[in-house]
């Protein structure tokens, strides 16, 4: 029988399925009365889901990231589908198709890893072609690489999710770069692999996506430094020379400065033509992803998708066949 997914959920369904839980929380409502607050996911999306006149024995039964039968209704709320629960039970991992809860690009990886590699070859700076080397050399890193997505809710949040946003983002620069001649070639394409490399370390892909402790206390903004520095020890034995130090605080600047700005996390602001260039382009493709992505998830007879916290919006989408609508007015 075909699973309930998340996806296919609508208001007034009742709903007998497993899907693994997150971010689970025990609150109070105005009258001091606890419920069970908990996010339900699989690998088409997520659900916010609610058990009233729960308690402490309750929110103990379970941690996050495992896997519960729910027994429950979906309601709209506010614009947006939640789920109340009356009851559910833990389910062994072993009794689940993991496949199923884990969301994955539609991409081809090893096609999008072709794409990344060609281009971190194609470089003409020896110092910077020697330091991908050392990134391609490494194996496990590149399997991390090809799995771990590029964030937890806002873009390419799935599994592949990273390697797929690198290698949108090479492409396009690849399109634009002929417009501007004065930024280095080299320097943007090694940053635009590197600028998110930290996500190995800061993500975790288990049964579900979330963030490892370190990642949690460190961010993968400092571990992506890191893991540059670490490769840059190596480059001397494929070279025969130390790395340039100019050229390791420029690579390291655009890992800082991706963000743009402080308030979003950027300890530097862009202070280089390739940092200013890696962050309007990563931005770019961040937004565009994650608008589309609540356009998809809006319905096909919606005209608003529902409000969106991380967007602070709501987005228009207007009738499936406006162009044909405004072509004959």
């Amino acid at each position: 029988m075909a699973r309930n997914t998340i996806k296919s959920l609508s208001d007034g369904v009742q709903v007998e399925e497993v899907y693994v839980a997150q971010e689970k929380q025990l609150r109070a409502n105005r009258n001091g009365n606890f419920y069970l607050q908990v996010e339900l996911r699989d690998r088409t999306g997520t659900i916010a889901a609610r058990q009233w006149n729960a308690g402490e024995s309750h929110f103990r039964s379970f941690d996050n990231g495992d896997f519960l039968k729910v027994h429950g209704k979906v309601q709209l709320f506010q614009g947006t589908l939640q789920m109340i629960v009356n009851s559910f039970e833990k389910i062994p991992a072993d009794r689940v198709d993991l496949s199923e809860f884990l969301p994955h690009t539609e991409q081809d990886i090893s096609k999008l890893f072709e794409k990344v590699r060609n281009h971190l070859r194609s470089q003409k700076n020896p110092h910077l072609k020697a330091l991908a080397e050392s990134f391609l050399m490494d194996e496990a890193l590149m399997q991390d690489f090809c799995r771990v997505p590029a964030g937890i809710r806002h873009h390419h949040a799935y599994l592949g999710g990273l390697v797929e946003h690198v290698a949108g983002l090479l492409e396009a620069w690849d399109r634009l770069a002929p417009l501007y001649p004065s930024v280095d070639r080299d320097i943007l394409i090694t940053g635009i692999f590197l600028h998110d490399i930290g996500k190995i370390r800061e993500l975790i892909c288990d049964k579900t996506l979330s963030y490892s402790d370190e990642g949690q206390l460190v961010g993968h903004i400092v571990q992506g430094v890191e893991i540059l520095n670490e490769k840059v020890a190596v480059v001397p034995q494929l070279t025969g020379e130390p790395f340039p130090v100019e050229l390791h605080w420029k690579l390291k600047h655009l890992i800082l400065s991706h963000h743009g700005t402080l308030e979003f996390g950027s300890p530097k602001v862009p202070m280089t033509l390739e940092a200013i260039a890696l962050h309007h382009l990563d931005n770019f493709d961040a937004k565009i992803h994650a608008f589309q992505k609540e356009l998809e998830e809006a319905g096909k007879d919606a005209r608003w998708t529902p409000f969106n916290n991380l967007l602070g919006r709501k987005l228009f989408k207007g009738a499936v066949d406006s162009n044909n609508s405004q072509q004959n007015s």
